[in-house]
């Protein structure tokens, strides 16, 4: 009891601001029922084949690419505030009215362009958290942010299922009704600001914040500060195998599970994927207790490498129970990564740049996720299964080489820095 309490009591002192985004995450988590629900909607209440509906899909996240790279600069030129306001207002509209007007390509044009005005959000959203934190308490400050979002996916896909069917229009306006009433908390609750801001008058708040000197605000394009911090796109190399990587249990594990159990085989997935989510929201906090004192490189590295045995497991198992193991494994590699990657960023980001950056890391970043059901799925089909799993594992496993690599650039970026303050 003793060590429950412990982890929980990590959470105790971060800003009042990171509470406020964690029942924001939560509630707008709980009514994200469109994005879960989306290929079914295209294709049982669009008529879309498969095929088009996979098309669709992968225009909206091209268009989101964009909208992130404009929702980048847009923070970074108008603030993190203005931004959430005007685009999350703006895309909870375009959802509203696809739940009011009969169903239509009109209606997926609306969501097409209530995405891209969401994705334009996430910046700012990223760019805000970073803002309110420090290097101190970013990691578990994080950390409470990701399990908040793990509560609300873990119920609202399920009360989206139960609206599906009969109440389609409820699916569109609860979504935005949720986006909205976190937009609100935001908006009245927090204030921003602008860290390590140089002006004179500053001074004195700076001097009471857990200064890192890599926040500073610089001048000069979002390229110049990559060539200038090179451990940057190292991280991204990483996560782009990372998300390689884990992008292959939601795509190949449901084609096992199928080969095993046939009918029953999404029943199956359903099961692991419930074993995923659960363990995300209790094993969070005792995770981020245990690997608090490590830095965000080697934790992970440690997640990288959960990720190489728990992929190679999948190749070599075919029972349920080893299933549940192998998943189990993989979540502890995926929380020990998620809060630490997002930290990384921000610790290396200078404040002027955040949104800009964040949104050029994400792109790179999420790219692995999108090339790798098409690169395995070929695999898959001309070899089997074993050989796709294989090439998941040592994506990952080129992701920890990186990870170790980048841990030295930055003990040596240390040294050489302390070096010259003497």
């Amino acid at each position: 009891m003793f060590k429950i309490r412990q982890s929980f009591e990590q959470y105790r002192g971060l800003p009042r601001e990171i509470y406020i985004l964690f029942i924001g995450r939560i509630i707008n988590c709980l009514g994200s029922f469109v994005g879960p629900l989306m290929t079914l909607i295209l294709t049982q209440k669009f008529g879309m084949s498969s095929a088009e509906s996979g098309s669709f899909i992968a225009l909206q996240s091209c268009l989101q690419g964009i909208g992130l790279v404009i929702g980048g600069k847009m923070v970074d030129s108008f603030g993190r505030k203005k931004v959430i306001v005007v685009c999350q207002s703006l895309g909870a509209v375009l959802i509203i009215l696809c739940g009011i007007i009969p169903i239509s390509m009109l209606t997926a044009k609306m969501m097409i362009a209530s995405s891209c005005l969401y994705s334009m959000a996430f910046t700012a959203y990223d760019a805000l958290q970073a803002d309110v934190t420090n290097t101190k308490n970013r990691k578990v400050s994080y950390s409470l942010l990701y399990m908040g979002i793990n509560i609300g996916f873990a119920i609202g896909p399920i009360i989206g299922g139960f609206l599906y069917k009969n109440y389609i229009s409820l699916v569109f306006i609860g979504d935005a009704v949720t986006t909205i009433i976190s937009m609100v908390l935001v908006m009245v609750l927090i204030k921003e600001k602008t860290i390590y801001k140089s002006t004179i008058e500053n001074e004195e708040e700076n001097k009471m914040e857990e200064r890192n000197e890599l926040e500073d605000n610089v001048e000069g394009s979002v390229f110049k500060i990559l060539m200038s911090r090179p451990i940057l796109l190292v991280f991204c190399m990483i996560m782009f195998f990372r998300n390689f990587t884990y992008a292959e249990w939601p795509f190949a594990l449901p084609l096992q599970l199928g080969k095993i159990y046939g009918s029953d085989g999404a029943s199956m997935f359903a099961l692991l994927g419930a074993v995923n989510g659960t363990i995300v929201i209790i094993g969070t906090p005792f995770l981020m207790k245990l690997t608090k004192k490590f830095s965000e490189l080697m934790n992970i590295c440690l997640g990288n490498f959960i990720y190489v045995i728990s992929f190679f497991m999948f190749g070599c198992i075919g029972s349920m129970p080893l299933f549940i193991m192998a998943v189990s494994l993989m979540t502890f590699g995926e929380i020990i990564g998620a809060a630490n990657s997002s930290a990384f960023i921000s610790n290396n980001s200078p404040a002027s740049h955040r949104g800009r950056l964040n949104s050029t890391l994400s792109i790179i970043i999420m790219s692995g996720g999108a090339l790798s059901p098409m690169i395995i799925g070929n695999i898959i089909e001309k070899y089997g299964l074993m050989p796709g799993y294989t090439l998941a594992a040592a994506s990952a496993l080129l992701a920890v080489v990186l990870g170790i690599i980048a841990e030295k650039i930055a003990k040596n970026r240390m040294i050489i820095r302390n070096s010259a303050t003497i």
